[in-house]
């Protein structure tokens, strides 16, 4: 298919895209309900028949400078995925060989222009979402969501924040005209010169997945870079592999099509012991560092990894101020949900509940700290109550590190709710836990200051809602925040947790009581992150996620 005819096939789409960006206004490109009315009667069946064709098999990736195979996924509901994927050794030898091919691939990829990239990464785009059935059991048995949050989150949501990410590379990239006439006024003829601006992009791109969310975290930067001109390494969590090396494979596939070199775009698979992410962020050829995981891993990229432009999203603090409230019962049942859904393994999912020590008013009068938290406790209990339906809530949890933070806190007696087993009743061996919530003072920093990743909420008991939202501001300047929220009746409180949210740069939630939840975050509309933190000194997506990962070369010359 020649590049002109995938332009026109996609273009309209890409019109669609940037408007969205433009107006904040709801848009989706990929259906989010994988009802077979949606996609077709056999689609499930297909998707998941195709999953399974890859369980025990050597993965069919070409990786310059691998060196045998390496296997290292189980799934968190139980089964070992066997999956075999080309290893690449952290040796300077092995890294060479592919940062040299990768390079190599670059010059006729920047040739093939802004909308060429664009299309061909919209073409890539598509492709995925007729796999999207197949990415979403890989998403499920790598991560631990339960299946149709991976639908929706490793799938649809990934999609549309992709392709948000080439709508704002694209239009970042045309704001740039090919070439003008500059013509500066004098006595007589005035002085023209033919200026040609040519968009460079800045090298190669290393993508570091996260375990959690291995495709919705990842894509925004690599398709940012793609279409950016760079080449991109992918260098996948060791546990989670499989989403990550059918996106690379998806990819190669439309370049190679395309008639552009396939080492474009690679998959870097390691050992474990190798520490390979730590060998290749700091090589000279890497211009381009995308990473989500530790704050430890997160500092040090940006602390070490100078040669690079280093976008990260790390870990901090999701507060919740709680004032009064007009609805008690959708106050706790939208918290409730927000506590459980992937048992907490989000980086949007609240962790800290600033209570005053004094009470909430509500439409059913005043109740009391110890009110609240069992009101609170209670919505959990109910929602959770079936485990048939709770374990497509909660998910699976997805490592040994989470599990601990949760059995850390079994017969503390500040809790407020303990945290139960549930056995799922397809996956047997899955670990999964419902929420526990635990009853702090305000002056016990030490236990709700730092990131409890996983399915334990803190609530605190302060001495005002006024110290709440001091509590709130500082907290989220201090370790970072992805998230907040405050629930009160009264304008002032509103206002004053506003401006908090605005000075400690971290996005606010207003009174949810209904179907929209603090952790979710919707492309197109919703920035993710805000860069203004230390949860993450990047956004998905703005223009300054796109705009450092090229630069301009003037050419100039007299008329």
């Amino acid at each position: 298919m020649s590049l002109g005819v995938l332009i026109d096939r996609h273009r309209d789409l890409l019109e669609q895209a940037e408007k969205a960006t433009a107006t904040r206004a709801w848009f989706s490109a990929f259906p989010e309900s994988p009802s077979p009315r949606v996609y077709g009667e056999t689609a499930a069946a297909d998707g998941r028949a195709a999953y399974d064709a890859w369980l025990g098999s050597d993965f069919p990736l070409a990786t310059p400078g691998a060196d045998g195979t390496v296997a290292t996924e189980r799934s968190p509901f139980g089964p070992e995925l066997g999956v075999r994927y080309p290893r690449l050794p952290a040796t300077d030898d092995a890294v060479t060989t592919l940062l040299t091919a990768a390079r190599a691939a670059m010059p006729a990829w920047r040739r093939a222009g802004v909308d060429g990239r664009a299309a061909v990464c919209l073409e890539v785009l598509s492709r995925l979402h007729e796999r999207i059935f197949e990415l979403a059991n890989a998403v499920m048995h790598t991560s631990g969501q339960a299946f149709v949050m991976a639908f929706q989150a490793g799938g649809a949501h990934a999609l549309d924040r992709a392709l948000e990410a080439v709508a704002y590379a694209h239009a970042e990239q045309r704001r740039i005209p090919a070439e003008v006439v500059w013509e500066k006024p004098g006595r007589g003829e005035p002085l023209r010169m033919t200026k040609t601006y040519h968009v460079v992009p800045r090298g190669v791109a290393l993508v570091i997945g996260c375990n959690t969310f291995p495709t919705w975290n990842s894509w925004p930067g690599l398709f940012a870079s793609l279409a950016t001109g760079n080449a991109v390494v992918v260098k996948p969590h060791p546990n989670a592999v499989l989403p990550l090396a059918l996106t690379v494979q998806v990819i190669r596939e439309v370049l190679a099509e395309e008639g552009f070199d396939p080492d474009l775009v690679t998959l870097a698979a390691e050992d474990p012991a190798d520490k390979l992410a730590a060998v290749l962020a700091v090589r000279p050829e890497v211009r381009i560092i995308d990473f989500t995981g530790s704050t430890v891993f997160g500092q040090w990229l940006e602390d070490t990894a100078h040669q690079a432009v280093v976008f990260t999203e790390k870990a901090g603090l999701n507060i919740v101020v709680v004032d009064s409230t007009d609805d008690l019962h959708g106050l706790v049942d939208n918290l409730a949900f927000s506590f459980s859904l992937y048992t907490g393994q989000m980086c949007t999912a609240p962790q800290n509940v600033f209570v005053p020590r004094t009470g909430v008013l509500t439409d059913q009068g005043r109740v009391s700290f110890d009110e609240f938290g069992a009101a609170l406790a209670g919505a959990v209990d109910k929602l959770l109550g079936d485990d048939a339906r709770a374990v497509e809530i909660l998910g699976a949890v997805v490592n040994d590190g989470v599990r601990g933070r949760v059995d850390a806190f079994e017969g503390d007696p500040r809790t407020v709710l303990e945290s139960r087993p549930v056995v799922h009743p397809a996956w047997p061996d899955a670990t999964i836990r419902t929420p526990a919530i635990v009853a702090v003072d305000a002056a016990d920093e030490k236990t709700y200051s730092a990131e409890c990743f996983g399915p334990v909420s803190f609530l605190v008991a302060t001495g005002s809602t006024q110290e709440s939202v001091e509590r709130f501001a500082t907290g989220v300047r201090e370790h970072g925040g992805m998230t907040a929220s405050v629930y009160s009746t009264d304008p002032a409180v509103l206002d004053a947790a506003e401006q908090a949210a605005i000075d400690a740069g971290v996005p606010l939630s207003v009174n949810l009581t209904g179907g929209v939840y603090v952790n979710q975050s919707a492309a197109f509309s919703d920035f993710h992150g805000t860069g203004a933190n230390p949860a993450a000194n990047a956004c998905l997506t703005d223009a300054a996620f796109v705009a450092p990962r090229f630069r301009v070369v003037t050419s100039r010359r007299h008329s």
